[in-house]
């Protein structure tokens, strides 16, 4: 009940000293007190009654009064039969630390007031109780009705006019109540709230995007599958849920918090549920690849496969392609740079696991069930995701009854072409799988996290997979070696250059490339001359002195004096192939 409340029920005999402005303060019980400190047995909330017995003179109001507030109590009622009127050294004190104050007629027993609060207060609590009770059977109750995070979710809409919605950490919308979320809207969300997370504050986490504000609420997992609580938040912050309301929640009453606390546990209920349907998924992934590394039979592991298909593939029965992705998170240790290792006490392959299962999901497809075909395993630090694909139609035959021309010819110039199977191709593509959480998962991975995933060729059989698995590795070795929190890389990178890359040991990069481009970094520092964006240009338009000149938009004489430039302080001629090669491979690995 509100302190307003007992200012409208004239059987109390309540008279307002002081606090006017604090009346919506909320009474979560009631205590009767002359103790000079009664903080031991006070929790918050309270309206303390007091008969004035522990006040000897004027100096002792303001300290009582600092503990009352101290405390975080609803409010102060004085009694008038011990000394009359109320002390104005009292007044002065809670207004001071605006506490509302409120006289009590000697007529009123304090019983009555304690009675009548008790019956508010508790009454107030069945009902809330009755309704959460209501709100978690429609929750959790299977059918039309229920049966998800979305009706909680319409529930906040309906009775507190709050938009909401739950996200993954990537910020795909896995339920939401009316209009979905737009996809930039919800990267953006996502990252405020890993970036937030990272810093050890306590939730919700106030965020402004497009001209909204809102407030990010974690939703914990608290199910079998949780990290305990006091481990390092590294383990899960890139697995989380978060519930995003377009509200600011800095200024709501503790009441409100509360009620959305409980939402986000009672998703976070569901998301245990729905997680425990991984479990059959992950065992499947996990004996195909304890099959494949062991070398076993091509029979026993198409036995395997033929047992995962139908569970990926609902309705299929056997899957003609599988591809294979690996992905691995690295930990640097705190203080250290540039890959120093991985804390001891940070599990990464578990923190892969999910968050391969996240980045595979179609992100096209809303909802907690879009990952039913995707299969993750763990060994060690990696994670190893084994992806069925489906067979693709054959295009249909192109006609050859179109019109003809005067000499008899087939004219097939307005004919539409057929559909090539690259446009139909479902295989995944290293870059596609990262562009839409690139911007979120940077933010949770902060200035000490790497994630690098790599991405096999599709393979039609069981004696593929091995070499798939390989291929996957070595395309997550190649993705190492380039810069950046989030990097991917795929099969078809294995037949370039950049195959021999991750191999060369660090020392010799560094020397070979401070050799080449050292001189060129000093003098664009000193002269801001940007021989090194030059560099780039002019290699990138296969020494085209016309095209890179428009791209610089230089004259083609500015840049033959750049180049010169370059050449004199490396001792290079850009006009060989041998020197164009080292400019490229330093500009690469630096």
């Amino acid at each position: 009940m509100r302190l307003r409340a007992l200012l409208e029920t004239d059987a109390l005999g309540l008279r307002l000293l002081g606090g006017e402005d604090e009346l919506d303060r909320t009474v979560r019980g009631v205590m009767t007190t002359d103790l000079r400190d009664p903080s031991r047995y006070l929790s918050g909330g309270e309206l303390v009654l007091t008969g004035l017995a522990w006040r000897r003179d004027a100096s002792d109001s303001e300290p009582f009064v600092r503990i009352l507030a101290g405390a975080g109590v609803a409010g102060l009622a004085a009694g008038e039969a011990e000394l009359g009127d109320i002390p104005a050294d009292l007044v002065e004190a809670c207004v001071q630390h605006r506490l509302p104050l409120f006289a009590v007629n000697e007529t009123v027993a304090f019983a009555t007031i304690t009675e009548h609060v008790v019956r508010q207060v508790s009454g107030e609590r069945a009902g809330d109780l009755a309704a959460v009770v209501d709100r978690h059977r429609r929750l959790m109750t299977s059918g039309p009705a229920g049966g998800g995070p979305e009706v909680v979710l319409d529930l906040l809409t309906s009775d507190l006019d709050l938009r909401a919605w739950v996200l993954s950490p990537t910020g795909r919308q896995i339920a939401g109540a009316g209009a979905p979320l737009p996809a930039p809207l919800g990267a953006a969300l996502a990252g405020h709230h890993l970036a937030a997370t990272r810093t050890g504050r306590r939730g919700p986490y106030r965020a402004a995007v497009a001209g909204s504000t809102y407030s990010l609420f974690p939703i914990r997992n608290a199910g079998r599958g949780a990290v305990p609580a006091a481990r390092d938040v590294r383990e899960s912050v890139l697995s989380d849920w978060l519930l995003a309301v377009e509200a600011d929640a800095s200024d709501w009453p503790a009441a409100r918090l509360d009620l959305l606390q409980g939402v986000t546990q009672l998703i976070a209920v569901e998301r245990d549920r729905r997680d425990a349907a991984r479990t059959v998924r992950r065992r499947l992934a996990q004996e195909v690849l304890e099959l494949v590394q062991a070398g076993a039979a091509p029979a026993e592991i198409a036995a395997r496969l033929r047992v995962a298909a139908p569970v990926l593939l609902p309705g299929l029965g056997v899957a003609p392609q599988w591809q294979v992705v690996v992905a691995r998170v690295d930990w640097t240790a705190a203080g250290t740079a540039g890959g120093a290792g991985v804390p001891g006490d940070i599990a990464g392959g578990p923190v892969a696991q999910a968050l391969l299962e996240e980045i595979l999901v179609d992100p096209a497809v809303s909802g907690p069930d879009s990952a039913d075909r995707i299969a993750v395993a763990h060994t060690g630090e990696e994670a190893i995701a084994l992806v069925p694909l489906p067979a693709v139609p054959a295009p249909l035959p192109e006609t050859v009854d179109g019109p003809t021309d005067n000499a008899g010819t087939t004219d097939t110039a307005e004919a539409p072409a057929a559909e090539t199977p690259a446009a139909q191709d479902p295989a995944l593509h290293a870059d596609a799988l990262l562009a839409s959480v690139r911007e979120p998962l940077s933010a949770g991975l902060a200035d000490d996290g790497r994630l690098t995933l790599g991405v096999s060729a599709a393979v039609h059989s069981a004696e593929g997979l091995r070499g798939a698995l390989e291929e996957a590795r070595h395309a997550r070795r190649v993705a190492a070696a380039r810069p950046g929190r989030v990097c991917a890389a795929g099969h078809h990178e294995l037949a370039s250059h950049v195959l021999l890359l991750p191999f060369v040991p660090d020392d010799v990069r560094r020397a070979f490339t401070a050799r080449l481009l050292d001189p060129l970094r000093d003098y664009d520092r000193r002269h801001r001359a940007e021989l090194i964006e030059t560099l780039e240009a002019f290699l990138d338009c296969d020494g085209s002195w016309t095209r890179c000149a428009a791209r610089l938009h230089l004259h083609v004489n500015t840049l033959r004096y750049r180049v010169g430039r370059i050449e004199q302080l490396t001792g290079r001629d850009l006009s060989r192939l041998e020197d164009k090669l080292d400019f490229f491979l330093a500009l690469r690995m630096s």
